[in-house]
């Protein structure tokens, strides 16, 4: 595993990282947040693992949110937000993240 400079990785939810995952400068890795309702945003905390698979290369200042998984071989673009589970061998970029494309 390689972890660039600046990363960010809060674990409350808990996060899986699987071998030889890079992650480039400034990633970070947010199990926890804050429920939406007005009423309870100040008082109550969510929080969900991440998961990382093999082979996983995650870009510069990308953003990977509490409850994903990202399955083997794919690759996430610098500056991605990612809030979707994203499919093994595939490779995606944007915000909030899509499909750019598929590696087979």
């Amino acid at each position: 595993m390689f972890i660039n400079q600046g990363c960010r990785l809060n674990d409350i939810g808990g996060i899986e990282i699987g071998d030889d995952v890079m992650l480039g400068p400034n990633v970070s890795l947010l199990t926890s947040g804050h429920p939406v309702d007005p009423a309870r945003r100040r008082t109550e905390i969510t929080s969900a693992p991440i998961r990382i698979g093999k082979n996983v290369w995650i870009g510069a200042s990308a953003l990977i949110m509490q409850g994903v998984t990202i399955g083997d071989d794919a690759a996430v673009a610098a500056g991605a937000v990612v809030t979707h589970d994203v499919a093994a061998r595939t490779v995606v970029g944007g915000v909030s993240a899509t499909v750019i494309k598929s590696l087979d």
